[in-house]
């Protein structure tokens, strides 16, 4: 995969994917001070994928919130950085999360 396939930006958000040893990860960062957006939001699943995933501040962070599906994490992913869940664009390699 190339690092396209592991970021996103849209709307005044990046969004970022990566694999660490026990989870994958997808961190939400407001680039542009223009937007409604602010501040960081992150959602983490275990390896296997078949985890809940989880819904972070950061992307090591305190739990928030776990949820079975993934478009549930992504609106309190949104929620937590001040726009539409629709807004926040997701890397192809991220696209799977909670299946």
């Amino acid at each position: 995969m190339t690092d396209a396939d592991h970021i996103a930006e849209a709307n005044g958000i990046r969004a970022s994917y990566e694999e660490t040893e026990t989870e994958r990860i997808l961190e939400f960062r407001s680039i542009d001070d223009s937007t409604r957006a602010s501040g960081t939001a992150a959602i983490a699943q275990n390896r296997e994928g078949y985890a809940m995933l989880k819904v972070r501040s950061t992307a090591d962070g305190d739990e928030l919130e776990r949820y079975y599906g993934f478009d549930m994490a992504l609106d309190h992913a949104g929620e937590v950085l001040g726009v539409s869940p629709r807004e926040l664009p997701v890397p192809e390699a991220a696209a799977d999360m909670g299946m």
